[in-house]
């Protein structure tokens, strides 16, 4: 697949804000892994590049102040309620997806390749995994972003 010119204007380029998230399974309800009010940021450069964060917010802050310094349970809280990645990304308006090209996360299993399906009305994108792992079960994630500006 061909990336899709830089000259040409696509619909996810911009910084987006999470309206929600949702880890769907079939035969239960939704659940909401960083909580319903996750914070997260996504953002789509017009030369191809991308940038996911997401946090669960109120996560508690480390007793030592140190980065490097934080105890097992700590750093567990910590990273339970955080993922970050970023690389390229390959639009496929036709096809009504994106592939992400990660080449980094904290979760270093999701660094490689990944589609995610997209629906885009007005200011909001839909975004749509195909079944992951999460918490010892296959389930479906779904986000709607808002655009921010």
């Amino acid at each position: 697949m061909e990336k899709e010119s830089s000259t040409k204007v696509i619909p996810l380029i911009g910084v987006w804000k999470l309206i929600s998230f949702e880890a769907r399974r079939e035969g239960e309800e939704p659940s909401f892994p960083f909580g319903k009010d996750a914070k997260r940021l996504l953002i789509y450069t017009d030369v191809g590049r991308f940038s996911v964060q997401m946090m669960r917010p109120n996560r508690p802050k480390f007793v030592s102040g140190d980065l490097l310094k934080g105890t097992v349970e700590e750093i567990n809280e910590c990273f339970k309620g955080c993922i970050s990645y970023f690389g390229e990304y390959e639009f496929n308006a036709n096809g009504g997806f994106v592939i992400h090209h990660i080449e980094n996360s904290l979760f270093p299993n999701w660094e490689g390749t990944q589609k995610r399906f997209v629906e885009i009305s007005d200011k909001r994108i839909s975004l749509t995994t195909p079944p992951v792992m999460w918490n010892e079960k296959m389930a479906i994630g779904a986000m709607i972003w808002e655009r921010i500006g």
